[in-house]
């Protein structure tokens, strides 16, 4: 069998020893994470409510580096400790009043659906790795799209304008970097393991 399946059903956070206490600390992290992410905001309106920032990228490589469970309970900690007023959404932003909330609705999804994908191995080679990514936009724009275009009142293809159009560039930057950095982090893993035989 090759080293790139020789560790199935797994992924990073398993490596790490302890049970309850490591996965409580790790689905804590990976909400941090996700809400530093959502600092890096760029505004670009009047093309789209929606501010380009890094969400998605630490979404996605919580996804994959926590696995479902545990990513899933990350954006669910994430989104609920916005929306009770904790300022870590996009620029500083908390509650349910926001446009884009749809958005991180979806990281939720988009959390379990990369932590199972790589769970299977998906996260392995660059080029499973990059499917596992588009995956997870795909499940962020599910969510988002939608429910922009009922909060900001547009029509469904206004919504792929303002919701989608303007962030392909920026989300296939990130599945390039998500792809550049999950291989390489099992490959450290794999040295790793080996060096200890």
């Amino acid at each position: 069998m090759s080293d790139t399946y020789a560790l199935p059903r797994r992924v990073l956070a398993d490596l790490v020893p302890g049970a309850l206490a490591r996965d409580a600390v790790l689905v804590g992290l990976g909400a941090a994470l996700t809400g530093a992410a959502a600092q890096v905001a760029v505004s670009i309106e009047p093309i789209s409510p929606v501010p380009l920032t890094g969400q998605t990228l630490a979404v996605l490589l919580v996804g994959a580096a926590l696995g479902p469970v545990r990513a899933a309970a990350s954006m669910a900690l994430y989104l609920a400790a916005g929306m009770l007023g904790l300022p870590w959404f996009a620029d500083g932003a908390s509650g349910a009043a926001l446009v884009s909330l749809g958005y991180v609705i979806g990281f939720v999804v988009a959390g379990a659906v990369v932590g199972e994908l790589a769970r299977r191995g998906g996260d392995r080679t660059p080029l499973r790795t990059a499917g596992t990514m588009v995956v997870g936009n795909l499940c962020i724009y599910a969510f988002g799209v939608p429910y922009l275009a009922l909060a900001a009142h547009l029509s469904p293809a206004k919504a792929l304008d303002a919701g989608v159009v303007p962030f392909l560039i920026g989300d296939a930057l990130k599945v390039l970097l998500a792809t550049a950095l999950l291989p390489a982090a099992w490959a450290v893993v794999r040295r790793v393991r080996d060096n200890r035989r």
